[in-house]
């Protein structure tokens, strides 16, 4: 599954790739996410269609979805982990799933590239890699979004959590030799082209067409990654370089079939 992201990059950037877009106030242009972490649960900027003016917006939501049945967060919490990423399979094919139920909630996660991890035989450690889409700075994962309602507990007023979760399908050739290893092996997010992602966004998607964009697989040839310096540790690294930099690991096997 994917559960570490990257975004480092002026907000503008992606009103060139969308036009008419409506950024949310609270957003900051200049967003700062080198390594954007799922479990931490927080804020990402997500686009979606507004139900009431048809435009297409760009706000912040929590990464881990919240369904908009659960009324105690405090039990939920643990459950919540389950939910940072939606199976593409599932979404159309599993009526009991809560993703089949926001199946028509549909977001974009705007991001400069997605971290996996590789296992080596022999090695106590994985390997992360960094991945991203040849010739583009920027480029969209599929998403769902979710709207959760709670009353503030000091004044009793409703106020809504807006979540979201990252869609996965399976892998690629070469992200099949990337994510090798772990329960969820042999996964990659849903990267979508520009044009498709706009389709994707858009309310009036027929179910035919959705189920056509959640079987899409990018192409590896399309993909450019590296091998980068250990992603999850507190300590940074020891070149000083941001984590999404290229990191020579010695001994490190070729990907290879």
């Amino acid at each position: 599954m994917c559960y570490d992201i990257s975004y480092k990059s002026n907000l503008r950037l992606v009103a060139e790739y969308i036009k008419e877009l409506q950024f949310d106030p609270q957003l900051e242009l200049a967003f700062d996410g080198t390594h954007i972490m799922g479990h931490a649960y927080g804020l990402h900027p997500i686009i979606y269609q507004n139900r009431d003016d048809k435009m297409l917006h760009c706000v912040p939501m929590e990464w881990g979805c919240i369904p908009y049945y659960v009324k105690d967060l405090e039990k939920f919490k643990r459950q919540r982990a389950t939910m940072l990423n939606a199976r593409s399979e599932r979404i159309l094919q599993d009526e009991t799933s809560y993703w089949y139920k926001i199946r028509n909630r549909r977001c974009l996660i705007p991001v400069t590239g997605f971290y996996e991890h590789r296992e080596i035989a022999g090695w106590k450690k994985k390997v992360p890699y960094f991945i991203k889409l040849k010739g583009q700075e920027l480029f969209f994962i599929a998403g769902l979004y979710s709207v959760a309602k709670f009353p503030d507990p000091e004044t009793a007023e409703e106020l809504q959590r807006w979540t979201f979760t990252l869609i996965t399908r399976d892998a690629n050739s070469i992200m099949k030799l990337i994510h090798n290893g772990g329960d969820n092996a042999g996964r990659m997010p849903l990267m979508l082209s520009t044009d498709m992602a706009m389709e994707w966004v858009r309310e009036d998607l027929s179910p035919e067409r959705m189920a056509e964009i959640l079987a899409f697989e990018m192409p590896s040839e399309n993909l450019d990654y590296w091998p980068v310096f250990t992603i999850r540790s507190p300590k940074g690294r020891p070149d000083e370089k941001e984590k999404n930099e290229p990191w020579e690991w010695e001994g490190l096997p070729e990907l290879m079939d």
